[in-house]
């Protein structure tokens, strides 16, 4: 899933973003406002790694969203319609 789409719909990804870095605070997650850099920073900071592992650690979220999202999943078949039996 490409970050424009996880940013304009950050209110539904907060609470993954939230389990998957739960030292995060809700208002540091309203701050960032789905900014993949200010996420990354405030991994570094919450956490303690680098830049690179910051990096690594939302790349593999991000893919994690694209295989895990009501966008990916099949569309469900039409039910089947009550016919008197």
């Amino acid at each position: 899933m490409n970050w424009d789409r996880i940013e304009g719909n950050w209110k539904q990804f907060k609470g993954t973003v939230k389990q998957q870095w739960g030292k995060l605070t809700d208002d540091q997650l309203d701050a960032i406002s789905g900014k993949r850099d200010l996420l990354a920073g405030k991994i570094q900071e919450s956490y303690g790694v680098t830049k690179d592992d910051a990096e690594k650690q939302l790349a593999t979220w991000q893919q994690d969203q694209k295989e895990t999202t009501f966008e990916s999943k099949p569309m469900d078949a039409k039910p089947a319609e009550n016919k008197p039996q």
